[in-house]
């Protein structure tokens, strides 16, 4: 049975975030629905729910322009984590039962792990601008 750790899911998000571009930001945000689907309808993923309503806010708030103050790497790490998730060729298939889905949030967990210090900046800002 094929499985993932976190070195590799760290290495798998790092080489997708160096490819991600701003055409990815806009279709990651057009895909949310789908995306946010896929978190619900599985356990694997659905434990990172709020997380995932975090990411998107963010993403949304930097394509407008009303926040800036996250380097472009979080950005694209946000978007490539998210861009994995929706597809469904990626390390472990998300056909096989069981563990498809294991590899998603194996990547997620590394992205919100990578990203964190720029996910807390992004919060304290947008409590304080509500």
């Amino acid at each position: 049975m094929k499985t993932i750790n976190k070195e590799q899911a760290e290495k798998e998000l790092k080489k997708r975030a160096d490819t991600v571009s701003a055409d990815d930001l806009q279709k990651v945000t057009e895909k949310q629905n789908e995306i946010e689907k896929k978190f619900k309808t599985n356990s694997s993923l659905s434990r990172f729910l709020e997380d995932l309503n975090l990411l998107f806010r963010l993403i949304k708030d930097y394509i407008s322009g009303e926040y800036k103050e996250v380097p472009w790497w979080s950005i694209a790490a946000i978007v490539a984590a998210l861009l994995y998730v929706l597809n469904p060729i990626d390390l472990i298939p998300d056909i096989i039962p069981f563990i498809g889905y294991i590899d998603d949030a194996m990547v997620i967990a590394a992205c919100l792990k990578m990203v964190e210090a720029d996910l807390l900046s992004y919060t304290k800002w947008k409590n304080k601008n509500i």
